[in-house]
């Protein structure tokens, strides 16, 4: 009798491991473009990269440009590799076992064990390590495994060049503004600067939408002398020296482009 419970302990126990489900695997974090909110980089990919799965990204004078954290998660790795490999990067461990990796910076704005948001700024663009030029060098990886990148939950382009624009940070705010150039249209410019093509004008005393605010070249207007520039559209950016947004500088809740 005591064979015969034994036996049945055992195919108890045996019934029980088939019938127990497995752990589900925890979902991956919604990773955003590794770059501010409504920022455009070109992001290649290649088959002979290592890994092969990393994503290198570019734009024109990106030297110095911020890298911030493309989901939230806690640092705990920041190393200098010096003049090989990574060079200067962080690594971000997200839970579950995924981890993102930034690579070849310029220098760091983080220290491990500090907790980071999307959008916190990490450090800046760089050339560090075995780089042979600017570029951020960026890796998803799952329990230590480079794995095929994703951003908003869409496979990244492989393989090739693909332009990627970040909503990483933003903010859902908008702002308002009237322009006052005293009579004068205001020049509308293709980017945040007097350097930039001009694309058009606005009339003294239009009201404006104003999607997102970034720096660029300082311009003296009739509210004085500032380095903001508000984006009005695409590729349309307005000098906020000539706007009247009702605030001294940035307006709160409206996102930085």
């Amino acid at each position: 009798m005591r064979k015969r419970w034994i036996s049945l302990l055992a195919t108890g126990l045996l019934v029980a491991g088939v019938l127990t489900p497995a752990s589900p695997a925890l979902a991956a974090p919604t990773f955003k473009v590794p770059f501010p909110c409504g920022q455009s980089w070109s992001g290649q990919t290649r088959s002979d990269h290592s890994p092969a799965y990393a994503v290198d990204f570019n734009r024109t004078d990106d030297l110095g440009d911020p890298v911030v954290a493309s989901a939230p998660g806690t640092v705990d790795r920041v190393t200098d590799l010096g003049g090989t490999s990574y060079g200067k990067y962080v690594r971000i461990n997200h839970g579950g076992g995924y981890s993102t990796y930034y690579a070849h910076l310029n220098g760091f704005n983080v220290s491990v064990g500090q907790t980071v948001a999307y959008g916190k700024v990490l450090g800046w663009v760089g050339s560090t390590g075995g780089s042979t030029g600017p570029h951020l060098h960026y890796e998803q990886r799952l329990n230590g495994n480079d794995i095929q990148v994703r951003f908003n939950g869409t496979l990244a382009l492989y393989w090739g060049s693909k332009s990627y624009s970040s909503n990483n940070g933003c903010s859902s705010g908008s702002g308002n503004g009237t322009v006052d150039t005293s009579g004068t249209p205001l020049t509308v410019r293709s980017g945040p600067g007097t350097g930039y093509a001009s694309v058009g004008t606005v009339a003294d005393g239009t009201r404006v939408t104003i999607a997102c605010q970034t720096s660029g070249t300082t311009v003296t207007g009739t509210y004085g002398t500032s380095s903001i520039w508000d984006r009005i559209g695409s590729g349309r950016f307005i000098a906020d020296a000539y706007v009247y947004t009702g605030h001294d500088g940035y307006i709160p809740n409206v996102p930085r482009c």
